[in-house]
């Protein structure tokens, strides 16, 4: 038997440089803050919290606080919108901007997009923060759709035309199905996938593992986009998937004709919990 882990798997260029960026200000002898939790894994801001860094959690907190003297704010790797980054700075916080550049240029292409004339359409979930952060930097109304479905149900104004961006972590299958959609009914919609490489290379290796593996194990927090968009990728394709987010929720039920175990993680997963999650499945079942 094999326990066999996902070409790509874990800490993402964005998140990696946004994490790092935070330990990089602990021992400066300022206050930390970062906007909203740095990424999304509970055991990453649990960590920071014991060092002392406070995450300020929206924009109502924020409006409650004065800066401190020596403190600072870093923008978590999901960006903020236009209105609460003015905020930060007219607080007179200093501010370190730790916003993926994949999600920076979305903001870009959108606010270009719409000096252009086009309205802007998303394909991703509107209560994620990259979302937010994303239509906080448009001017004009914003569409997301979650799913296909509900990209059906878009008909467009007469006469306007759009721009048709994706979260970076949707599921690039479902934002094919979505471009293909709008492409057969003649919509005048201008495609940009801003589905971001990671993503890509991540689902992709988790695809293929998963069609090999005869259980697959998927490591993230709950509130991970991109790791459950990794287990819907699994999940179709190996029956037994298990979605944790530490070795405690670990509990594992092999068939007996178990010949390959497959792990990957979400990008906003630490590799030391990747390899204890790794060698605990090694050292127990194997």
């Amino acid at each position: 038997m094999e326990v066999r882990m996902a070409k790509y798997a874990g800490f993402c260029f964005g998140v990696k440089r946004a994490v790092d960026t935070v330990y990089e200000q602990i021992d400066k002898n300022k206050k930390i803050y970062t906007y909203g939790p740095i990424v999304h894994n509970e055991e990453v801001v649990k960590d920071m919290e014991k060092q002392g860094v406070c995450v300020i959690k929206d924009e109502a907190a924020l409006d409650e606080m004065t800066p401190e003297e020596n403190s600072l704010v870093v923008v978590r790797a999901h960006g903020v919108s236009e209105r609460e980054y003015s905020k930060l700075a007219d607080k007179g916080f200093e501010i370190i901007d730790a916003t993926c550049p994949f999600v920076k240029k979305i903001h870009n292409i959108a606010i270009e997009q719409e000096a252009a004339g086009r309205k802007v359409l998303i394909a991703g979930d509107p209560e994620h923060p990259e979302i937010k952060g994303i239509i906080g930097w448009c001017k004009g109304p914003v569409k997301v759709f979650k799913n296909y479905e509900e990209a059906a149900e878009f008909v467009p104004e007469k006469g306007e035309n759009y721009v048709l961006l994706a979260q970076t972590t949707f599921q690039i299958k479902k934002f094919k199905e979505i471009v293909d959609l709008f492409a057969n009914k003649e919509y005048n919609i201008y495609v940009v996938n801003t589905i971001c490489n990671a993503t890509e290379e991540r689902q992709r290796s988790a695809a293929e593992l998963a069609l090999e593996a005869d259980a697959m194990i998927v490591i993230g927090s709950n509130g991970s986009s991109n790791t459950r968009k990794l287990y819907e990728i699994c999940r179709e394709r190996c029956e037994n998937t298990y979605y944790i987010q530490t070795l405690d929720d670990l509990h594992l039920v092999l068939p007996e004709t178990t010949k390959l175990v497959g792990i990957t993680a979400g990008a906003s997963t630490p590799q030391n919990i990747i390899e204890e999650v790794q060698n605990n499945v090694r050292g127990t079942y194997f």
